[in-house]
């Protein structure tokens, strides 16, 4: 698989879109803005907007979203944007689009980012060549798995959000039934996102019989930050037990010794919130193999634009990837 340059590569999110221009194989990206998809009612109203401040112009567009791949039109599974490949093409003269889970980029980026890029949680060392994981809260909740086969690095990606998750301990089983739930059902990303924290903090006051004033995620986050509120400190803290949980859960699907990468907007804004030795303990804590697990690095990704560079890398090296069932290629 090869691109035609330049190439448009984006991240489109359920929240924010982020761009860049790869002029060819071997140059350095030209880097935008995020855009806000909020304030731009189609995507071809953020590529118009981004177009603006280059003079270059794609022959390839690249997009990583945040839906699965099914059909020939896509519309964003947190988001009210539909992507239609067909009409990208005409809109812009391309010589094709690509499409690509956004979690699929964000294994990319675990390949691509260098230590400097890297927070690490607690012990254990990355194993060249073994399996990885990444898992990513923001709008959803996103989730990818990497093995190397034959010296290609294989990227996996589905819906691993929406796996089940459960209560462990009695505070937990007080909490859970104040969960709001899909179809009665509590998946990860229900608490494991950014509606997830607001669920948590309703679940919480709702089971301590307080008022909880519906504050949105951000509020909720700060409220823990000032220590003013205790069921948004719970909140906080049973977000990250119930994530290095799920994360605990992927080391051992794969035997992650490659290391469990923990992506998306969510871990990088509450990290001064993060209790590292707790949130280690709760994700080693998986007997009988607590050995295996104290082996297994845990990353949080702190680039901000970390897809961007895992997408970048792909086009330049396309040979060094294995995709298949995560891109679509429209011509």
């Amino acid at each position: 698989m090869n691109f035609s340059f330049p190439v448009l590569i984006g991240d489109i999110g359920g929240t924010n879109a982020r761009f860049a221009i790869v002029p060819d194989a071997k140059s350095p990206a030209e880097t935008f803005e995020p855009l806000q998809l909020s304030g731009h009612p189609r995507l071809e109203d953020a590529i118009d907007a981004v177009l603006t401040k280059t003079a270059m112009r794609p022959a390839t567009t690249l997009m990583a979203i945040a839906t699965p791949l099914v059909g020939e039109r896509f519309r964003l599974t947190n988001a009210d944007w539909m992507i239609d490949p067909a009409q990208l093409i005409a809109g812009y003269g391309l010589a094709e689009v690509v499409l690509m889970n956004d979690f699929a980029a964000q294994g990319l980026a675990a390949l691509a980012l260098g230590p400097g890029d890297l927070a690490k949680i607690g012990g254990g060392e990355i194993l060249d060549g073994h399996p990885k994981a990444v898992l990513g809260a923001g709008t959803g909740l996103g989730i990818a798995q990497l093995v190397n086969v034959g010296g290609r690095w294989t990227v996996i990606s589905g819906e691993g959000g929406h796996v089940d998750l459960g209560p462990r301990t009695q505070r937990e089983f007080a909490i859970w039934p104040h969960l709001a739930k899909q179809q009665g059902r509590m998946s990860a990303e229900e608490a494991l996102s950014g509606r997830g924290m607001e669920n948590l903090f309703e679940a919480i006051c709702a089971a301590d019989g307080v008022d909880s004033g519906k504050p949105a995620a951000a509020a909720i986050s700060a409220m823990a930050a000032e220590n003013s509120n205790p069921q948004a400190v719970e909140a906080v803290a049973l977000f990250f037990t119930l994530l290095a949980r799920l994360a605990g859960d992927m080391a051992l699907l794969t035997l992650s010794r490659g290391g469990i990468y923990l992506a998306g907007g969510i871990a990088q804004k509450l990290m001064p919130l993060l209790d590292k030795a707790r949130f280690r303990a709760d994700f080693e804590d998986k007997a009988p193999h607590q050995a295996i697990m104290r082996g297994i690095p845990v990353m949080v990704m702190t680039h901000p634009t970390a897809a961007l560079e895992g997408l970048a890398a792909w086009v330049r090296q396309p040979g060094g990837y294995s995709l298949e069932g995560a891109v679509r290629r429209f011509a």
